[in-house]
């Protein structure tokens, strides 16, 4: 597939999934790290302007002087940002104008890569596509988080269910004793935090080719698992405490029995399904009460080839650090990951609201122990 038609398609599936919203749908922040659906359709589209665009076609007119600020998320080198918990606030500029705004970007983009053969510019523009497929996820939970926590729980799409997979086979995997190489080793694309091929030692490990299912996590309930603060981290104790946490999230209890809340709707939680949307301190409570743990991201991307990923981000037992020999790239751009490696905790694998082709076996996803509003699920290990 050449890069135009690449271009087209992947920016195409983002305004496919915003046809489902409603108009009022659009500008609704409930969190402050969910973002509004309007806020994500700009932010993609000026990072094509702000990075593409603007540094390499003379003579180029930004769409609106103000999006910068606007539409920019974390990027200190691009300038002055609104808060993040202010991006609910912009009842203006109109979603009409922000389809505008991707129309009159992809038109430019468009034009230069009809004439721009460069491999350092067609390179940001594949970051700016992966950039993307990112927010695409971003919106399916953003979307999800907003409209399960409206308290009609209304549906998203009755086809957009995204939590009913069940595992088809329920065996595990022994990996023996040795030196394995770790990163990144393909010619196409990654993100630099891939990057740094490097060797490591693992003793001998087993780990499940299945993922923990909402039944088996329901058993843990029962057992009186949120309320044994032998099975949690410190910190994980605190936060279930302050939270009064006793379930998943969108897990809700109506007439004594479970319920979820999908984007197809509020369903009886269905216990052959793979659990999902629980944290790094749950899925580490999970473990300890199994008498199992979960796996090291390095042990993970060695089994990974032995068995089916892709249903679900699954937590691993390590923190998300630089590789040997992790190189930032100068600018804006640097600040794409490393910044982050600092109290977070890597996930592998991906998820269904991964985009497809977004994925492989060395993607380090990453997040802080608390959120749970990802597709999350458990793989555990011994």
């Amino acid at each position: 597939m050449n890069i135009s038609k690449k271009y087209t398609d992947i920016r195409k599936q983002t305004v496919d999934f915003c046809n489902h919203l409603q108009p009022e749908d659009f500008a609704i922040q409930v969190v402050p790290f969910a973002s509004p659906a309007k806020w994500h359709l700009a932010h993609t589209t000026w990072f094509f302007e702000t990075f593409i665009l603007l540094p390499n076609v003379k003579d180029y007119t930004v769409f609106n002087p103000n999006f910068n600020f606007l539409f920019n998320s974390y990027y200190n080198n691009a300038g002055d940002r609104i808060l993040q918990n202010n991006r609910g606030n912009m009842s203006r500029p109109s979603t009409d104008e922000i389809f505008t705004y991707r129309i009159y970007v992809d038109e430019k983009i468009q034009i230069l890569l009809h004439n721009e053969q460069e491999k350092k510019i067609l390179d940001l523009v594949v970051l700016g596509l992966n950039h993307e497929q990112q927010h695409q996820e971003l919106l399916v939970t953003d979307v999800k988080y907003m409209l399960g926590h409206n308290p009609l729980f209304p549906v998203f799409h009755d086809k957009y269910n995204l939590v009913h997979d069940s595992n088809l086979i329920e065996k595990s995997v022994k990996t023996t004793e040795g030196v394995y190489e770790i990163g990144y080793q393909g010619n196409d694309f990654c993100y630099d935090n891939e990057l740094g091929i490097h060797k490591v030692y693992l003793p001998d490990f087993e780990i499940n080719k299945h993922l923990v299912t909402n039944g088996e996590f329901l058993e843990f309930m029962e057992a009186g698992g949120y309320f044994n603060f032998n099975l949690w981290l410190d910190d994980g104790w605190s936060w279930v405490n302050k939270n009064q946490i006793n379930a998943p999230m969108y897990w809700h209890k109506i007439e004594d029995e479970w319920h979820y809340y999908t984007l197809a709707g509020l369903q009886k939680v269905d216990k052959k399904a793979i659990l999902s949307h629980v944290n790094y301190y749950e899925a580490n409570a999970f473990a300890e009460w199994k008498g199992m743990r979960l796996p090291t991201e390095f042990e993970w991307e060695i089994a990974s080839q032995q068995f089916s990923w892709g249903k679900r981000w699954e937590w691993t037992n390590s923190a998300y650090l630089a590789y040997p020999n992790f190189e930032k790239e100068n600018g804006a751009v640097g600040e794409y990951n490393g910044k982050f490696m600092s109290n977070r905790i890597v996930l592998r694998g991906a998820s269904v609201a991964t985009s497809k082709n977004h994925s492989r076996n060395t993607y380090r996803n990453f997040f802080t122990p608390t959120e749970r509003w990802q597709f999350a699920g458990i793989r555990l290990a011994k």
